[in-house]
């Protein structure tokens, strides 16, 4: 399972909000996905990356279920 959990720290920790995401070309449906720790492709990975200013193993972990 990918847990976006360090996602979330992240954007806490830049004082980064759901809002600014959306507003920012991560979509809702998208969002709902990462609080759920759904699936999402490489290219909104990418997009949060680049909006974090971060890398991929910043924002996401696997973990065995």
């Amino acid at each position: 399972m990918i847990s976006y959990k360090k996602f979330w720290t992240l954007c806490e920790e830049k004082g980064i909000s759901t809002y600014y995401l959306r507003k920012n070309g991560v979509g809702a449906p998208t969002v709902t996905k990462l609080q759920r720790n759904g699936n999402i492709d490489t290219v909104t990975i990418g997009k949060l990356c680049r909006l974090l200013n971060c890398q991929p193993g910043d924002i996401l972990e696997y973990t065995e279920d």
